[in-house]
């Protein structure tokens, strides 16, 4: 397979095609990464109505990423991060595209052998790109053929049909978000308002991922390839999967928590106001949101009076917002319009877990 012209980085503007960068390719009925593209994944996915993602990384020659425990990586100017949506087909699906399977992310396919296009639905690419005055978001959102993704800096609804392995059948309105919408996540930090990456963290990265020549560390294989540098020595931050059932059950929900929620609930987030701090650093219980009173969340409470009810999940705020699909109840805000069950169901078992107490006001 012959490969297309090198990636191309754009120190300015905005172009139109995903195509033009040549961060990924089309050929031979897969969607490939380029030379010297390469994919990684993340222990708990940010969950996006039950898409799948493709995600890769870019640097240009002899630039690397440095190494911070805590905040995402400090990546070189120049670099691209790349996230392509994608959903696997059902048999049923695979003449309309629009009928997808409703499963876990669990990155099909995409070892960087490609992703085969007779079995997969692309839905958007988003391009986070590191320029000299900052990174700058760029949402790509792919065609009915599957031949190309244009730039939507508007952001787009797609409806999708998911269907789970029982049979049982949920319609999404699956969400491309436009640049206010990309920024608000990515703004990590409230008060420099700074667009930041959210998922390439240490912690989030530091197990082993099935590579086309085998399995190794993603971390180890950053450092191998001159992606990373500035490693100490001795134990990383590491988060388990959601859904790894070697791990407890409050190691699970805290790493659910911390990487859907926690870069808006945190120190320096948005809802840093809401006095919830859901990040992997909070330890303070009342920070994690127990026994702790709402602040002006309206209709948001359900009724229920703590954010959260230590064993009693039914009591707890937390839990209606992420059962809701009211956009004006519902957490997180953005970029969901079905409700993850599995994700519920793992925080109600952490909090009915919890020792109860009586709250006082």
């Amino acid at each position: 397979m012959q490969a297309p012209a090198p990636v191309h980085f754009f120190a300015e503007g905005m172009p139109e095609k995903l195509s033009d960068w040549n961060v990924l390719y089309l050929s031979n009925g897969k969607l490939n990464l380029n030379t010297g593209v390469l994919p990684y994944d993340l222990d708990t996915p940010l969950f996006s109505d039950y898409a799948h993602k493709l995600r890769t990384v870019w640097m240009p020659e002899k630039k690397a990423a440095r190494y911070r425990e805590y905040e995402a990586l400090e990546f070189p100017v120049g670099t691209i991060i790349s996230k392509t949506f994608y959903f696997p087909l059902t048999k049923s699906g695979r003449g309309d595209g629009a009928t997808v399977l409703r499963s876990e992310d669990a990155a099909l396919g995409a070892t960087g052998d490609g992703l085969a296009l007779d079995q997969v639905r692309l839905v958007e690419t988003r391009l986070l790109v590191r320029r000299e005055h900052g990174w700058v978001t760029l949402p790509y959102v792919w065609n009915a053929e599957q031949t190309e993704a244009k730039l939507m800096r508007g952001g787009e609804i797609v409806p999708l049909t998911l269907v789970g392995e029982d049979g049982r059948r949920e319609q999404a309105n699956y969400m491309v978000p436009d640049d206010n919408q990309c920024a608000g996540c990515h703004s990590v930090d409230l008060k420099s308002k700074d667009v930041d990456p959210i998922g390439p963290k240490v912690r989030h990265l530091n197990h082993d991922y099935e590579y086309v020549d085998g399995r190794e560390n993603q971390l180890a294989r950053w450092q191998k390839i001159g992606y990373l540098s500035g490693v100490p020595a001795g134990d990383l931050p590491k988060n388990p999967a959601w859904n790894d059932p070697n791990a407890s059950l409050e190691a699970r929900a805290r790493s659910y928590l911390d990487i859907n929620c926690g870069h808006c609930h945190s120190q320096k987030g948005a809802a840093r106001t809401s006095g919830m701090w859901l990040d992997a650093a909070t330890q303070e219980l009342a920070r994690l949101g127990q026994c702790k009173l709402p602040i002006a969340a309206g209709q948001g409470t359900g009724n229920r009076p703590w954010d959260i009810a230590p064993g009693k999940p039914d009591d707890s705020i937390v839990v209606y917002r992420m059962e809701s699909k009211d956009p004006g109840v519902m957490m997180p805000e953005l970029g969901r319009s079905v409700v993850h069950k599995e994700g519920v169901q793992l925080i109600r078992d952490w909090i009915a877990a919890m020792p109860q107490q009586q709250c006082d006001k």
